[in-house]
């Protein structure tokens, strides 16, 4: 099987402005996560930056970058300015890991890559995992995924989804018996002309309410396959207390 790494790394995020190059023990969060994607059987890896920063330290340590633009809205996009640039071929599979997954295990990410190659009608494929905490099912960080019977998601949503009417209308703190909750994992495979086709779509109303990129494509009647994810997925930086969780985690001293 072969397929590509894209690793959108965005300099300027709003929550952990400098995020890719927070130090962990001794290395940007950048080098972790490419080390990571280096174990996944990934022929290629291309760290995709706006930044010039990121682009010199990356390349300092041994990774392919692509400069892009900054416009950019989401990962996704971001990863299309890559394809154009290095005119990757339609039906080449990518692996979009974010630059902020240093824990992320590389049999997820070939796990996905492989998932997407087994359904070839199949344009993209995520992963998921149990939510084993009624907290997390009322946490809108934590995205829940609904499919159907073939594996297929039906819905993405911060909110409770679907609501256990049985449960809730009693009781806001056990989970329900009648309903397995799952949190979606941020890692995504696509082929790369679908990738092309997902940024000349406008954004929908259903994306932009929910800030979910991936309801863009529930939007326009494509599917995305979701599987279950093989391991723990780990934990990703968005804020300074989840860089502190990691450091803590990977029992580094913190700066």
């Amino acid at each position: 099987m072969s397929f590509i790494v894209i690793i959108p790394a965005r300099f300027e995020s709003s929550r952990l402005p400098g995020k890719p190059l927070k130090a962990i023990n001794g290395k940007p969060m950048i080098e972790w996560t490419w080390q990571q994607a280096q174990r996944s059987g990934a022929v290629r890896i291309i760290i995709a930056t706006e930044s010039l920063e990121v682009q010199r330290i990356c390349e300092a340590f041994g990774a392919e970058v692509c400069l892009t633009g900054e416009e950019h809205q989401s990962g996704t996009e971001r990863i299309a300015e890559v394809i154009e640039k290095m005119d990757l071929q339609d039906d080449e599979i990518i692996v979009n890991v974010q630059g902020d997954e240093p824990m992320l295990p590389p049999e997820l990410i070939h796990q996905v890559a492989e998932g997407l190659q087994a359904y070839p009608t199949i344009p993209m494929a995520t992963l998921c995992e149990p939510i084993e905490y009624i907290e997390t099912v009322f946490d809108p960080h934590a995205v829940k995924v609904s499919r159907n019977v073939n594996g297929i998601a039906i819905n993405f949503s911060r909110a409770p989804l679907p609501w256990s009417r049985d449960t809730f209308s009693d009781d806001l703190k056990t989970l329900p018996k009648n309903w397995h909750y799952k949190r979606h994992i941020g890692l995504y495979a696509y082929r790369a002309g679908f990738v092309k086709q997902y940024v000349a779509w406008p954004e929908c109303e259903l994306e932009q309410v929910e800030k979910l990129e991936q309801l863009r494509v529930l939007w326009y009647g494509e599917s995305i396959l979701v599987l279950d994810a093989l391991c723990d997925a780990g934990v990703g930086v968005d804020t300074p207390e989840d860089l502190e969780a990691v450091r803590t985690l990977l029992s580094v001293p913190l700066d």
